[in-house]
Parts: C-alpha cells; structure tokens; sequence
C-alpha cells in the first residue's frame, strides 16, 4: 500500500471499507474512521499541507479475559482486542523532532528524538516521549522524527490499555519512518510480532530486552500482556498467550451468539499516584518471591512460573521460604501472592479453555467466577464498584463477568447473548446508578466484539 495524500483520509467512505476489511465491523469502522478524520483535521490546523505524505494506524485497546497479574510472572492470560482503539495519523518530518498533537485533550507537545529527553510522569506526554528516549538509545544514529496527531474513543483509565496502545502506536509508527526493522539491532533482538510485544513492555516498564538497553520506563513495572494483545488478537477470537518470553498458544473463536459488554465503573485507576503504586506493590511480591527462590535454591529461573515447574512440591517448598517475609513485605502477603498466582494460572486458566473448546458456557462462567473472587480475597486488587458490577452482571444473566486489567478501579466485562444484549445493558447501568450514584455519573457501558489487532491503514505495504 502506497502512502496517501494527507487530504485523501478525508474520503472517509474509501477509509471506512479498508478498516472493515481489516476486522472492525461497521459501527467500529465508522467511529475510528471519524478518528482518523479529527486526527487529519488537527495536523491540517497545526499547519501541515494537504498534499503532505501521510501514514494512519489504528492501535485497540485489550480486554483481559482472564490472567490477573500473571504476565510479568510468566503465566498465561486469555485476551483478546476491543473494536474501540486509538487512531493515528503521521507525516514525517526532515528533522528529529516528534510533534505530537491529542486533539482528544485539545493539547499537543514537542520534543527531540533524542536518549536524554526527560518524560513528564503523570502527563500525557510520558508515554511518546518515552517511546522517542528509548528508539533513540536503542537505535542509535540518524533518526527523522514525524508530527504525529491521535484520537480515539477508549475510556481512559479504564482498564483497557489505552496508554499501552498510544506506545505501541508511537512505535509502530517512528520504527516504520526510519526502517527499523532493517537495522541489525532490531534483527538480532526482535523477531516477529510475539518478540516486539515483548519489547514493548520493556519500554514500558524500563527493563533492557536482548542487547538493546533499557531505562526508567514510565513508572510502573508490569509485562508484555498488553502489546501482545494490541500486536496479535485475531477478530473473533479469544487468544491464550504466554509471556517472558510471549509465546503463542491458542485462538479460541468466541461463539457469534455472544458478545462483550463493557461497564466502565467511572473510578478511574491511572498508571500514576495511588493506583500504580498499589500495582508495583503487587509486581515488586512476585519479584521478592522469585528472589528468595532463587537465593534458597541457587537456581537462576527467569519468573516465577519457571520456578514453581521446577519445584518438585510448590506450596513445600516455597513455604519455609515466604514464610519471614521481606524487607516490609510480610510472610502472609508474599504466600497470599503466590496462592494467587497458582490458583489463576495452573487452575482458573486450563479449565476455562477446556470449557471454551467444549462450548460449556456454564462452567466457563464458574471458572471466571472463581477468578473474579480470587482478585478480591487473595490480590485484593477490587474495589466495592467493580465487585457489584461483576456480581450484578451474573445476577442479570451474564454467562461471565469479570473485572480485567491492574485492579483498583477499571471496568468489568459481561459476556452476554445477543439477543438480549440491549435489555441487559439497560438494567445493568440502572442498577450500578441506583447502587452508586456519585460514580455511575462518570461510568460508561457499550459493546464489543473481539476485534483486529494494530494495523496500517495506509501508508505501508503489508
């Protein structure tokens, strides 16, 4: 596919059908064509000529089935990308100057494509900059940088990665403007789709990926479940992944007489303040139960799920361990985290995708249900808004519900029938306002099938 004329994604009926070729249904296509056209708009207005030579990406967000706070320990997960996501919209600059406009938040920044740069935590702006600080670490030399504007229509803060997907996409689009992938540094690190999404959550939690060196990231430590959601989900599926290293396991087709319904509980849980640090905390036990492993034993396993399969007898032999704790972190806490970790990934997650081959919805729901009250007693990552939103959602006749991504705050997913998804919406959004007014003012509900992952929509051969 050749580039196009930043004036032709006006033409939003030919941009409509390429997106619904791609996997996104009409609804979907035509709200991320709309994207697409704000996103023009705003590069037009900021002063760039229509005739300029454009590159458009379309980044989703990720709903997390099933795998709480299993990626960076090397588990499993179930997920799948949303028909709702982030558009971009990029033309390449003949300096090293990123110009990055968020006409969602009537803002725009701009910065050098250099190794110094400093982010701003807390700011928009941390996640392209840190995207920008590491492509210029890692891939050192004559880089040219872009203007870069962006819209979508993911909740922010919700829980469906709508940061992960502005990394992923200032990535794409940057590595796709200097060639990356030619790069012997690139070759020799990064091989495939499962390999980028991997380094992808090293950018973002600072970690080094191969040879190719890491730094500060952008403040919260977790792993690679969200690039590898936004790079690999299959329209229709259900996808199963392992991480550290991503490996790819299974697509599991979600039955057409079911769809996801999202209920964004309007408590926001940001990957800054309060929030991240509860989920650092959350990571840093898994690291601390792998470090006390690995000092008792000698052993050098890579995670955690690599030290439970070569522990002969895991809850014996991890108990003596955990059980003076660390530093501030107590005994209790760090074989709670462990339970959790087992309970999720070697019990929940292998009888789920044996209920899903076998189209045994109800025991599907029993298995989520499982996860969902796990998350709460054990991670204790819930919050009294996300455990009514799941239980109501059961109670309206839900086959699952289930709250996904960090914990403390977020969304729930229902997966509902579709036949009856207009009357089950309507009274799951009248119970969540009757149970708690204050948050149901900011809470959102809509529906999703699994959707594509990130692809160009113009301006690459694919």
């Amino acid at each position: 596919m050749t580039a196009s004329r930043i004036e032709t994604l006006l033409e939003q009926d030919h941009l409509t059908g390429r997106l619904v070729e791609r996997g996104l249904n009409g609804p979907s296509a035509i709200a991320a064509g709309d994207q697409f056209v704000r996103a023009v708009r705003a590069l037009i207005d900021d002063g760039l000529a229509g005739q300029s030579e454009a590159i458009a990406l379309y980044a989703p967000g990720r709903i997390e089935v099933l795998g709480k706070h299993t990626d960076y320990c090397g588990g499993h997960s179930l997920i799948c990308a949303a028909q709702r996501g982030i558009c971009f919209v990029a033309v390449r600059r003949d300096d090293a100057v990123i110009r990055a406009l968020a006409p969602d938040l009537r803002d725009a920044c701009e910065f050098a494509l250099a190794p110094d740069i400093v982010p701003h935590i807390g700011h928009w702006s941390n996640y392209p900059m840190t995207v920008a600080r590491r492509i210029a670490r890692n891939f050192p030399g004559d880089l040219r940088g872009a203007s870069i504007a962006y819209c979508g229509n993911l909740p922010p803060d919700a829980g469906m990665s709508s940061s992960s997907a502005v990394l992923t996409g200032m990535f794409l689009l940057i590595s796709h403007i200097n060639a990356l992938e030619t790069r012997s540094e690139y070759r020799d690190n990064i091989q495939g789709r499962e390999a980028l999404a991997s380094y992808l959550g090293t950018i973002e939690n600072g970690s080094s990926f191969g040879s190719l060196s890491g730094s500060s990231g952008v403040g919260t430590f977790g792993g690679s479940e969200d690039h590898t959601a936004i790079l690999n989900a299959v329209a229709g599926s259900i996808s199963r992944y392992s991480y550290c290293p991503v490996e790819f396991h299974e697509n599991l087709p979600l039955d057409d007489d079911y769809v996801f319904s999202i209920a964004c509980s309007g408590v926001s849980a940001p990957k800054t303040g309060t929030a991240r640090d509860k989920y650092n905390r959350m990571s840093r036990r898994a690291s601390v139960i792998l470090d006390l492993w690995r000092r008792s034993t000698g052993r050098c396993d890579s995670n955690l799920s690599a030290a439970i399969a070569n522990a002969p007898d895991t809850l014996e032999s991890f108990a003596s361990i955990l059980a003076a704790g660390f530093d501030d972190l107590t005994g209790d806490e760090l074989t709670t985290r462990l339970d959790h970790f087992l309970a999720e990934n070697h019990e929940i997650i292998p009888a789920a995708c044996k209920a899903l081959h076998c189209g045994n919805m109800v025991q599907f729901g029993r298995q989520v249900d499982r996860s969902q009250e796990l998350a709460d007693t054990l991670l204790g990552s819930q919050i009294p808004q996300t455990v009514f939103l799941a239980r109501s959602a059961r109670e309206l006749g839900a086959v699952a519900a289930s709250s996904f991504g960090a914990g403390f705050g977020g969304a729930v997913w229902a997966l509902v029938r579709r036949d009856g998804l207009e009357a089950f919406e309507e009274q799951w959004a009248g119970r969540y306002a009757e149970a708690f007014p204050p948050e149901s003012k900011a809470a959102s509900f809509f529906s999703t099938d699994p959707g594509p992952a990130a692809f160009f929509a113009c301006g690459r051969d694919e």
